[in-house]
């Protein structure tokens, strides 16, 4: 019985150090190789062979002839030319060199290609409670910030269609992540991430179907992985008409608008409107995604501090009857719609006509998709209606607004900070 187990513990050892022998006897081959082509191409050289390039090399000192006999295993012969005049057995030696060296420096790149791939797909292998994030944009970003601040170790893989070299490596140098390049709706690439093992799948591609299609696949290959996957949709209309599918009752769903929406009004508004004393004047200039989201979120959390929201839209009158045929509009205060660009002084000299903007402190968010007009627009507004509090949004975070803002009473709010300030602790694993 002893001797058993000594047996299979001799075997034990055996089966574990078999890759490690594996790789000593290719190394201590290829050294072994290499020592004797250094040798033939150096005892073709000292027994006085002529090179057709550089014919006085036979003459040279020892030095010389072993620098060269280096030089063939990078670049052939080239540079020297080849064996015409000479003993021999000096050609042959020589010859044996010009064609060996360069083929065992060959097979050495090779070697070291192919162990670079296997590392990569033994990290996969070995890939275990780990994160999953799907896309390489912003929203990434902005993840990875508030995943690294909780959880500074946990392994994170981000799987992208395709990726810049300089967005690699940030991804890769700062937030210490592994970048796979592959198909989110690619059965073969779901299995190589260990998804079954993942304790959070976070889906952020610029592509909406196709993260609805990745998490549809994901769960069909592994049902473990159902509340664990958080998918992003660019289309809040189509996010909201996807949560009463099973996908979407499995999932969690948020748009970055509605996010930084949120916590606009939590963070921000209601502090004001409890402030003022009074039912509040609010003016949305900008009535797209995010004054949508902004509206529906003072809605929920401040109707009873609203007498009346002021809309100001190229396309307003359309904008409204898409919120409204969601059942997103609610009674309990006066709305006023005004039809125009934002920083044209005639659309707020309308707005005025219809809401009294000089008493007490209204509030008006210049929220449109262009940060350079929202900025100039709110100077005018503040300049305007010293009184009002003048919200001025940009997407990412900007040092240049923020310095502004601060010097003519307008506060800088970034998409970018919103999103990060408001992303749940429970999605991040």
């Amino acid at each position: 019985m002893n001797q058993g187990r000594a047996a299979l513990r001799h075997e034990h050892r055996d089966s574990r150090s078999w890759p490690a022998t594996r790789v000593a006897s290719r190394v201590g081959w290829r050294w072994l190789a290499a020592a004797v082509l250094l040798a033939c191409g150096f005892l073709g050289l000292a027994s006085g062979v002529s090179l057709s390039e550089r014919p006085d090399v036979g003459e040279s000192g020892l030095l010389i002839k072993a620098y060269y006999s280096l030089g063939l295993f990078v670049f052939g012969g080239l540079d020297v030319g080849f064996p015409v005049d000479g003993p021999l057995a000096g050609r042959v030696l020589l010859w044996l060199a010009y064609f060996g060296a360069p083929l065992l420096t060959a097979s050495a790149a090779i070697e070291a290609a192919m162990r670079v791939m296997r590392r990569d797909r033994w990290q996969l292998r070995r890939l275990s409670d780990h994160v999953v994030i799907v896309g390489a944009g912003t929203l990434t970003l902005t993840f990875l910030r508030v995943l690294r601040r909780k959880w500074p170790d946990v392994t994170v893989v981000v799987l992208v269609d395709a990726i810049e070299t300089t967005r690699r490596q940030e991804l890769e140098q700062t937030f210490g992540v592994k970048v796979v390049v592959g198909d989110p709706t690619h059965e073969f690439m779901l299995r190589q991430l260990r998804l079954r093992r993942a304790r959070r799948v976070v889906l952020l591609p610029d592509d909406n179907f196709q993260a609805f299609e990745a998490a549809s696949k994901m769960l069909h290959l592994y049902p473990v992985l159902e509340s664990r996957i958080v998918l992003h949709s660019h289309n809040l209309r189509f996010l909201r008409t996807m949560q009463s599918t099973s996908l979407g009752e499995r999932c969690t769903g948020f748009n970055c608008y509605h996010l930084a929406a949120s916590g606009l009004v939590r963070d921000y508004l209601l502090q004001h409107f409890h402030h003022t004393g009074v039912k509040d004047v609010v003016v949305l200039a900008g009535f797209g995604r995010f004054g949508q989201t902004i509206l529906e979120e003072l809605q929920n959390h401040a109707a009873g501090e609203l007498s009346t929201v002021g809309l100001i839209d190229l396309d307003v009158e359309r904008r409204v009857l898409v919120v409204q045929e969601q059942g997103y509009l609610s009674e309990g205060y006066r709305r006023v719609l005004v039809h125009g660009h934002v920083g044209h002084p005639e659309v707020w000299r309308k707005l005025a006509e219809s809401v009294d903007l000089s008493h007490s402190e209204p509030t008006v968010i210049l929220g449109t998709g262009s940060a350079e007009e929202n900025l100039r627009a709110a100077m005018w507004v503040k300049r305007r209606w010293p009184n009002a509090l003048v919200f001025a949004r940009t997407n990412d975070v900007s040092v240049f607004a923020t310095d502004v803002g601060s010097e003519h009473g307008i506060n800088s709010i970034s998409i970018t900070k919103l999103v990060e300030d408001n992303i749940p602790e429970s999605w991040l694993g």
